[in-house]
């Protein structure tokens, strides 16, 4: 377990070389470049205003997603369940600078589908204003003139709608009773339902003001003026309609098209999206009308490679230097196979700070046991690690945070498989269940502990647990302050709570009250007497050092007693664990009560099995998911609050080398 080492690289190359040794340097994905702020220049170096093209790049990269969308939308891309962790495509540095250059011949196509798109946008709006105006236009499909039509010579025609159901009597009758002299009305109901009444009256041209105000009075509301017969014009409507229909049908099948041309749109997104980046950071360097200077943070492994490789190519000065004290410098952490995957449990958390221990491998160690003790059943670790060892092993290209994570679920799997041995726990009690419900026969799973019928007992290993993981990270703190000549903090701040705790552990198990409260042997009386020293030597110990920053001696000893009540802080800690216990019980008992509904039904021989494998199969999969994930939380828990408390403080800044933050592909340089 490690941070790597870093240095601070300064190059400095000719201008004409700027793009390329940039490009070279996110291929390289070794060097975080350091962004000096404007305040900074001076009078020989300047920076470039490069947003302009920074912006175009990442237009362009925004209008290849798009077209993705839609060309997603017309022919969905064929994907497996895997495809999720399949990664990004590797192509080599041949391939990416050969489709480079038909950048522009790309982006043609993706124009091409965002205008198909506007078109396809376009004929769908169509669809709702077509049927609109056919569902207007329905009820006067009865009507033999246009709905424009004013009447003849002779007569005024008054085309409308009443905002009730009404007969022909009752229109009459109404207008009668509004204009009693008029004499000749002629009243049509061209359609009557959902409380509207479509009509057609007529009257004399010399009455037709006294109909018209009467009309209004009575809320005649005139429908939209067209010069069609309403079946002419729901015929012109229905032709619209389909040809709205066809145009979408046919625009689909243009966008369905570039199908082919996908991984070249999935290349182009990714290309303009890496230009941005590189010019974000063009935009940030110094430099002069002929050269210019890059400064990062590299990984001293790779120091010495990447300033053989920039001299060879370039003609530039490289120089790398060790980073000075008051530099915020970037965290990498390195480690071996067994704790690498629980890296990013740590960086969730926070990188160690300036000179603190990195603590992957020791949480590797207990992240392990712990979450095997919170699902301890073998069959889900089995089927865990089986599941993420297929995965990694199948998916060559998977991506690196994500390898990590399976692999972390992997050794996870393994922690569960023995704690399911040391229970006896096979999908709980099912080899049990199943011997008893189809064959007769009673079969005893060896096991080592029963945490149904011994709960005090799998307590007490969950405690024992919880007393190494606590003790580990003040041995942990003691390593770190020695290493840091911190004597005086060593002592007081990791051997005097150890001899504390370590002492009360000690006096304790001498005691009916915890002997008795968990099934205990008492140790030897002489034990318990040295138990009773050590504590009284830690506790004086913490009081009277807790407070040294204090010259007073008042103010000094009341902070000890203060620092000496955080004994109380361990106990918490340590109550804590019994989570191991709570969890454990939770994954067997939920087991347990869905074999036992599954041996409920298996009466009959056929349909019994079937019932029975349906039920186990839905229940243990349900249990295994809901169980895995509190046993991922609480792991996560147990780590940061109660292991962290004791040695870590973290603040670390993390490690981000300028890279090819690609999302479709992936760049081998050789």
């Amino acid at each position: 377990m490690s941070v790597l080492p870093m240095k601070h690289m300064i190059v400095c190359a000719k201008r004409q070389d700027r793009k390329a040794i940039l490009e070279k340097l996110q291929r390289t994905e070794a060097v975080e470049i350091i962004a000096r702020d404007d305040d900074e220049q001076d009078t020989v170096f300047n920076r470039i205003d490069v947003s302009q093209s920074a912006q175009l790049f990442v237009k362009n990269s925004a209008q290849a997603e798009k077209a993705l969308e839609v060309l997603n939308s017309a022919a969905p891309e064929k994907s497996s369940l895997l495809s999720a962790f399949a990664g990004r495509t590797p192509i080599t540095l041949e391939e990416y600078e050969a489709n480079a250059k038909r950048r522009d011949k790309v982006m043609k196509d993706v124009t091409d589908i965002l205008k198909l798109d506007k078109e396809l946008t376009e004929a769908k709006a169509d669809i709702p204003r077509i049927t609109t105006q056919i569902e207007a236009l329905t009820p006067w499909i009865g009507l033999t003139e246009p709905l424009s039509f004013a009447g003849t010579k002779k007569t005024a025609a008054f085309i409308g709608t009443f905002p009730e159901l009404l007969t022909e009597a009752e229109i009459a009758e109404r207008l009668a009773a509004a204009v009693p002299d008029v004499e000749a009305l002629d009243v049509n109901v061209i359609n009557s339902e959902d409380n509207i009444t479509s009509v057609l009256i007529s009257c004399l041209k010399t009455e037709k003001d006294k109909v018209e105000e009467a009309l209004r009075r009575m809320n005649f509301q005139r429908p939209p003026v067209s010069d069609m017969i309403p079946s002419e014009q729901l015929d012109a409507y229905d032709r619209e309609l389909k040809a709205a229909v066809a145009k979408i049908d046919s625009t689909r099948e243009s966008i369905a098209s570039y199908a082919d041309k996908r991984d070249d749109i999935k290349f182009i997104a990714d290309y303009f999206r890496m230009r941005a980046e590189k010019y974000d950071v063009l935009g940030t360097l110094a430099q002069t009308k002929r050269t210019f200077i890059i400064e990062g943070y590299v990984p001293e492994q790779y120091a010495g490679t990447l300033e053989q490789d920039l001299s060879q190519s370039f003609d530039v000065a490289v120089e790398m230097l060790d980073p000075d004290p008051s530099e915020d410098v970037p965290v990498l952490l390195k480690n071996g196979p067994f704790a690498e995957p629980v890296e990013g449990i740590i960086e969730s958390y926070s990188m160690p700070g300036a000179g603190e221990l990195d603590p992957t491998t020791p949480v590797a160690c207990f992240y392990y046991i712990l979450f095997g003790m919170m699902l301890s059943d073998f069959a889900y670790g089995a089927l865990m690690s089986i599941a993420t060892f297929v995965l990694i092993k199948k998916l060559k290209n998977m991506e690196r945070p994500m390898r990590k994570t399976l692999t972390m679920f992997f050794y996870c799997g393994l922690g569960t498989m023995l704690s399911g041995i040391l229970f006896g726990s096979y999908f709980g009690d099912a080899p049990t269940v199943i011997a008893s419900t189809f064959f007769g026969k009673t079969l005893e799973v060896p096991k080592l502990i029963d945490p149904l019928s011994q709960p005090m007992k799998m307590l007490v290993l969950c405690f024992a647990i919880g007393i190494v993981h606590l003790f580990a990270g003040l041995v942990i703190n003691l390593y770190t302050a020695l290493k840091q000549k911190r004597y005086v903090d060593a002592i007081s701040d990791s051997v005097l709570w150890m001899l504390l705790v370590a002492g009360l552990l000690l006096f304790g198990l001498t005691t009916d009250m915890v002997t008795g409260m968990f099934s205990l042997e008492k140790i030897s009386p002489v034990a318990g007497n040295i138990g009773k020293i050590m504590a009284v030597i830690g506790a004086i110990g913490i009081i009277l050092m807790d407070g040294r920053e204090s010259k007073n001696w008042f103010k000094r000893t009341l902070k000890g007693l203060y620092g000496l009540y955080n004994v109380t802080g361990y106990l918490s800690d340590l109550l804590s664990y019994s989570r191991l216990l709570a969890l454990g019980l939770a994954t067997s008992v939920i087991s347990s009560v869905f074999n036992q509904m599954g041996s409920m039904v298996a009466g009959t021989p056929v349909i019994g099995v079937i019932f029975f494998a349906l039920i186990f199969l839905v229940g243990h999969v349900l249990n295994l998911a809901i169980n895995a994930l509190g046993a991922y939380v609480h792991a996560n828990r147990l780590q940061y609050v109660d292991f962290f408390g004791k040695f870590y403080n973290g603040g670390g800044r993390k490690f981000t080398p300028f890279a090819t933050n690609t999302k479709y592909i992936k760049i081998q340089d050789r």
